[in-house]
C-alpha cells in the first residue's frame, strides 16, 4: 500500500489512527502497539502477503537473538556476546544478499552461464534489515534494558517507516512506543502531523510525478539505444534530479507527519541538500538516517579514521561502493558510489576553499552528473546519456526557438521538433524549460517544510490542495515512490 493511493489517505489511515486511539483508551499501552503492529503487518501484506511470514519471522528471530546478546554482555561475557553478534549480522546479511544480490552475483560478478533464479525481491528488506542490525549493535553495547517482543515488533514494522525509512535507532523510537501517553490522541500532534504529511504529498504527486514524465522520456530513449543530443540528455537529468529531490523529500515528510500523528517524533532525514556548499555537507543532507548508519555500521567498524590516511581513504570509498551496491545490484550503481567515493576524496584532498557560491554549483554539478548511473537502466544506457550531456551527438533546438532567437544558431541545429523531451511536440522546449526553472528556483530559493513557520505552511497548504486532489484522485495510476524499489 503506497502513502500517496486513495486507499491508504481515505481508508487505512483513518482505520489506523482510530484503531490506535480506541485501544489505548479502552486498554492501554500494550493495547494500543498490539493494534499498530496488526495495522503495520496488513500495510505491508496489502503488496504481498506471503512475506508477512518472513517479515514476521524476522522479528522473532532478530528479538531473541537480541535479548540473548544483551544477557551474555550483561553477564560480561563478551567474547560470547560478540561472537553471536557477528552471527547474527551474518545471518541478516546473507537473507539480504540472497533476495537482492544472488542473480547480480552469478551473472555479472561470477558470469556463469546458468539460468537467472527466479528470486521475487520483498518489499523493504533492505530497510528492516538494517533496522535489526542496529538493534542487534545496541544490544551488545547495552544500549538498552529489557523490553519486550511487543514494543520491538512494533518498532521494526512501524508503518511509517516500514517501507522506506527513515533508518531509526532502537533506542530512539522504542522508548516513545513504550510511552504511558503514546496512545492518547494530541489534537497539537495530529494537526502538525496531517500537515506534514499533506505538503509531502504535494511534492511527490503534483512535482515528482511531473518531472518523472520528462525524465523518463530520455532516460527510456537511452535504455532503447537512441542517439540523445545535449539539450535532450541535460534536460532529463535535469528532471530526474528533480524529481528524485521531491519524491525522497516527499516521502520524509509524509513519513515524519504520519510518525508525528501517532505521538512519534522521527529524525530529520532530508535538509535541502542541493544548496549544500561541498560534497560532505550534501551528505549530511541527504538521506541523513542511511549515511548516519554507513558511517557507524561500516565506515567506523572498517577503522574510520584511525589507520592513517591512505587507509582512511580506502575505508571511506569501500562505505560508499557498499552505500551505491545497496541502492540495487547492478554495477551502475557501484559507479553511482563510487563517484561520489570520489567526490568525497577529492574534497579531502583539495587544498584551497572555494567561495560558497562556487562549492554549491560544482557540488550541485557533480550530484547531478551522478544521478545519470544511479537512474539509467544500466551502463550502456549510462554512457548513452554521458555522450549526449557531453554534446558528442550535437546540439539540436526546436526550429520555432532558433527564428525567435537567430543567435542560437551559432552552436544549433534547428529541427522540427526533439523526439526525446517530453511529449515531442512543438511547444515541449518552452514548457519543461518553465517546469525545469520553477523546480529549480523551488529547491534552490524557497525554505524546507521544516524550516516554514505554521502559517507559512497553512499557506503552502491552502495554494497546493487542489494540485494535490487532482493528482491524487485523477491520476490514471498510483506512482510509487523511488526508493520502494530499495
Amino acid at each position: 500500500m503506497l502513502f500517496n493511493s486513495p486507499q491508504f489517505i481515505l481508508g487505512f489511515l483513518p482505520m489506523a489512527l482510530a484503531g490506535f486511539f480506541l485501544s489505548g483508551r479502552f486498554g492501554g499501552t500494550r493495547w494500543a502497539l498490539r493494534w499498530l503492529v496488526v495495522a503495520s503487518l496488513f500495510f505491508y501484506g496489502w503488496w504481498n502477503p506471503k512475506f508477512v511470514v518472513l517479515l514476521a519471522g524476522s522479528i522473532l528471530g532478530n528479538y531473541a537473538l537480541g535479548q540473548h546478546i544483551l544477557h551474555l554482555a550483561a553477564d560480561r561475557q563478551r567474547n560470547a556476546a560478540r561472537s553471536w553478534l557477528i552471527a547474527g549480522v551474518s545471518a541478516n546479511l546473507a537473507l539480504l544478499g540472497w533476495f537482492k544480490y544472488a542473480n547480480f552475483l552469478i551473472h555479472d560478478v561470477l558470469i556463469l552461464n546458468t539460468p537467472r533464479l527466479q528470486i521475487f525481491l520483498p518489499l523493504a528488506i533492505s530497510f528492516f534489515t538494517f533496522q535489526q542490525i542496529m538493534f542487534l549493535f545496541e544490544s551488545f553495547r547495552g544500549d538498552h534494558a529489557e523490553r519486550g517482543l511487543l514494543p520491538y515488533a512494533a518498532f521494526v514494522a512501524f508503518f511509517p517507516h516500514l517501507i522506506a525509512g527513515p533508518i531509526v535507532q532502537p533506542r530512539d523510537i522504542m522508548p516513545q512506543l513504550m510511552a504511558r501517553e503514546i496512545a492518547q490522541p494530541r489534537a497539537e500532534h495530529i494537526a502538525e502531523g496531517a500537515t506534514i504529511f499533506l505538503l509531502g504529498l504535494a511534492k511527490k504527486v503534483v512535482l515528482a510525478d511531473l518531472f518523472a514524465r520528462y525524465a523518463d522520456v530520455g532516460f527510456d530513449a537511452a535504455a532503447q539505444g537512441a542517439t540523445l543530443t545535449f539539450i535532450e540528455a541535460w534536460y532529463a537529468v535535469a528532471a530526474y534530479a528533480l524529481q528524485i529531490y521531491f519524491d525522497f523529500s516527499g516521502y520524509s515528510d509524509m513519513a515524519i507527519g504520519l510518525a508525528r500523528m501517532l505521538n512519534v517524533r522521527f529524525p530529520l532525514n532530508f535538509a535541502s541538500p542541493y544548496k549544500a556548499a561541498n560534497i560532505t555537507e550534501f551528505w549530511r543532507c541527504w538521506h541523513i538516517t542511511l549515511s548516519r548508519f554507513l558511517r557507524d555500521h561500516v565506515y567506523i567498524p572498517l577503522g574510520g579514521n584511525r589507520h592513517g590516511v591512505a587507509r582512511r581513504d580506502v575505508n571511506l570509498m569501500v562505505t560508499m561502493l557498499l552505500g551505491g551496491l545497496w541502492h540495487g545490484a547492478a554495477w551502475n550503481f557501484m559507479l553511482w558510489g563510487g563517484l561520489h567515493g570520489s567526490y568525497l576524496l577529492i574534497h579531502r584532498w583539495f587544498p584551497w576553499r572555494l567561495p560558497a557560491l562556487i562549492g554549491q554549483i560544482l557540488t550541485l554539478l557533480a550530484v547531478v552528473v551522478a544521478w545519470v548511473p544511479f537512474r539509467a537502466a544500466g551502463m550502456h544506457a549510462s554512457w548513452a546519456m554521458f555522450r549526449g550531456m557531453a554534446g558528442l551527438n550535437g546540439v539540436a533546438l526546436p526550429r520555432m526557438i532558433v527564428h525567435a532567437f537567430p543567435a542560437l544558431a551559432w552552436f544549433a541545429t534547428p529541427v522540427p521538433l526533439l523526439p526525446y523531451l517530453a511529449d515531442a511536440r512543438t511547444l515541449s522546449f518552452p514548457e519543461v524549460s518553465a517546469a525545469l526553472l520553477l523546480g529549480w528556483l523551488i529547491v534552490l530559493a524557497m525554505p524546507s517544510v521544516h524550516e516554514l513557520s505554521e502559517q507559512a505552511r497553512g499557506w503552502a497548504l491552502t495554494s497546493g490542495f487542489a494540485f494535490t486532489a487532482q493528482a491524487l484522485f485523477f491520476a490514471p495510476h498510483v506512482t510509487p515512490f523511488l526508493y520502494f524499489q530499495f
